[in-house]
C-alpha cells in the first residue's frame, strides 16, 4: 500500500512508534516483517482454523498459526444472543503496541465493555495482540483485516456495524483502519492519539467513515492542540469527525475515559447506525 504520510506529521508518527502509555518507549519491537513477500502465509487455513474454534459466551482466548512461528493471538468476547441475531463487532486495539507481551490482548476491560453494557448494546469484542508491532505494520494489517473477515463469515456479526476502537497506539490504529479499510469498518473511535493523515496526489485523504475522537485536555505525550489541528485538517477535506475533549485527563489513565466512551457508543447507536 503506497501511501505517503504528510511530512509535517512525521515527527508525530515517529513519536507514536517510540512511545506507549507506560514504558514501551524503553523497549524495542521485533524487526519488521514484510509479510507480502512471504507466500507461506496461509489465509485459507487460518480461516478454516478460526471456523473450528469452540467459542463460548464470555471471554475466549485463542491463537491461530499463520506463518512458521508467527501467530495471531486474540481474545473474542462473545455476547449472549438469540439464534440468527446479528450484532456489532468491535475491534479493540490495545496501547503500547511495541511492547511484546503474550498477554496484551487479555488486559482488563474497564472502558469498552462497561460502555456497551451501559448502552444496552450487545456486541462481539475482538481484541488482537499486536505482537510487538505497530497497528499499521503489514503484519497487523493482515491480522486485523482477516480476523474481521473471519468473524463476519463465521459468527453472528452484522457486517454494517463493524467498529475500530483503540486508545493510544490503538487509537492510531483505529483511525488507520477506518481510513484504509472503509469496506470493512462502519466507523472508528480513536482515543488519546495523534494520527498521521494520509496524503495522496490529490492532497489530504478524506476518511470515508465517521470517526469519534476523544483526547485528554492535558495529554502529556500528544498535546491536545496537535490532535485538534489534525481533526480540523481532516474535516477540511470532508471527513465526518466528532471531537471531544476529555476534561482534566492526561494520557496514561485509560479507565478514566470510560464516561466519554459511553457517549461514543451512544453516538454509534443514534447517529451512525440509526
Amino acid at each position: 500500500m503506497n501511501y505517503k504520510i504528510k511530512s509535517t506529521f512525521w515527527f508525530l508518527v515517529l513519536l507514536i512508534s517510540l512511545v506507549g502509555c507506560s514504558d514501551s518507549f524503553l523497549e524495542t519491537g521485533p524487526e519488521s516483517t514484510i509479510i507480502e513477500n512471504i507466500p507461506q502465509l496461509d489465509i485459507e487455513q487460518a480461516n478454516k482454523d478460526f471456523s473450528e474454534l469452540p467459542f463460548e459466551i464470555g471471554d475466549n482466548d485463542f491463537e491461530l498459526s499463520v506463518l512458521f512461528k508467527e501467530k495471531w493471538a486474540f481474545r473474542l468476547t462473545v455476547p449472549e444472543i438469540a439464534d440468527g441475531e446479528l450484532v456489532p463487532l468491535i475491534i479493540n486495539m490495545h496501547g503500547s503496541a511495541l511492547r511484546l507481551d503474550i498477554n496484551n490482548h487479555k488486559r482488563e476491560d474497564c472502558v469498552l465493555g462497561p460502555s456497551l453494557e451501559e448502552n444496552n448494546l450487545k456486541a462481539y469484542i475482538l481484541s488482537p495482540n499486536s505482537q510487538g508491532y505497530l497497528w499499521f505494520n503489514g503484519f497487523n494489517e493482515l491480522q486485523v483485516v482477516n480476523l474481521v473477515k473471519f468473524a463476519i463469515e463465521h459468527l453472528n456479526v452484522d457486517p454494517k456495524r463493524v467498529v475500530a476502537f483503540g486508545i493510544s497506539d490503538g487509537g492510531f490504529g483505529s483511525w488507520f483502519f477506518a481510513d484504509t479499510h472503509p469496506e470493512l469498518f462502519s466507523s472508528a473511535i480513536a482515543i488519546a492519539q495523534v494520527y498521521g493523515l494520509i496524503v495522496n496526489e490529490n492532497g489530504i485523504k478524506k476518511t470515508d467513515v465517521p470517526v469519534y475522537v476523544i483526547h485528554g485536555e492535558f495529554d502529556e505525550l500528544f498535546p491536545f492542540t496537535d490532535t485538534e489541528s489534525i481533526v480540523e485538517l481532516s474535516r477540511g477535506v470532508g471527513s465526518e469527525i466528532e471531537f471531544v475533549m476529555a476534561e482534566g485527563l492526561g494520557h496514561c489513565c485509560a479507565c478514566d475515559f470510560q464516561p466519554y466512551v459511553k457517549d461514543a457508543v451512544e453516538w454509534l447507536i443514534t447517529s451512525v447506525w440509526e
